[in-house]
């Protein structure tokens, strides 16, 4: 989903469709192949909301804030976890013995960096000037579109290849998808 506003606003609105996907995963019964078209769209939109940090704004904290580089380069190691998990949940099914598991891994760790805006987001938004925060939420909305939707662990996360490879693979990605008719809910 496409919203308006500046980084730190996109980037809320994306842990906000996140709860909402987690909710609606919930609601489907436990084993129930209802659930996987769940993880599938939290799989697309994480890994959307992934790209689109690393991409612009862990290298506006980098620039912008004392000590930017070590928190940045925490933030990416939690996704590192975050990707692990979404590649598990990939490769598994409603009924398997560990599905329900790696969820609720994939939730704790997606609710431990959602920490961040009680704390990055505020740090940023105070550091960064209001029109450049304006600019990156637009680079992200545009980054979305092209940005990989299943996670590539063999992929370098170091800038610039990383950012260079990310609109390759969102291409390949949303073909796979196509041709497996695999839908984002």
């Amino acid at each position: 989903m496409e919203h308006d506003g500046d980084v730190i606003a996109e980037l809320i609105a994306d842990h906000r469709e996140v709860e909402e996907l987690f909710a609606r995963f919930d609601q489907a019964p436990p084993g129930s192949e209802d659930r996987k078209p769940f993880v599938d769209a939290l799989t697309i939109e994480l890994v959307r909301h992934s790209v689109a940090q690393e991409q612009y704004l862990y290298p506006a904290v980098r620039k912008h804030r004392d000590g930017g580089h070590a928190l940045a380069d925490k933030k990416l190691a939690d996704y590192a976890r975050i990707e692990h998990l979404l590649n598990e949940l990939q490769r598994r099914e409603p009924l398997d013995e560990d599905f329900e598991y790696l969820v609720r891994r994939l939730r704790t760790e997606v609710t431990a960096h959602v920490d961040e805006e009680s704390n990055l987001y505020l740090q940023v938004r105070s550091n960064i000037d209001a029109a450049v925060l304006q600019e990156l939420g637009d680079k992200i909305r545009r980054s979305k579109k092209t940005a990989p939707t299943r996670p590539h662990p063999a992929a370098p996360d170091a800038q610039p290849a990383g950012k260079d490879l990310a609109p390759g693979l969102g291409l390949a990605d949303r073909m796979r998808a196509h041709l497996t008719s695999r839908r984002h809910c």
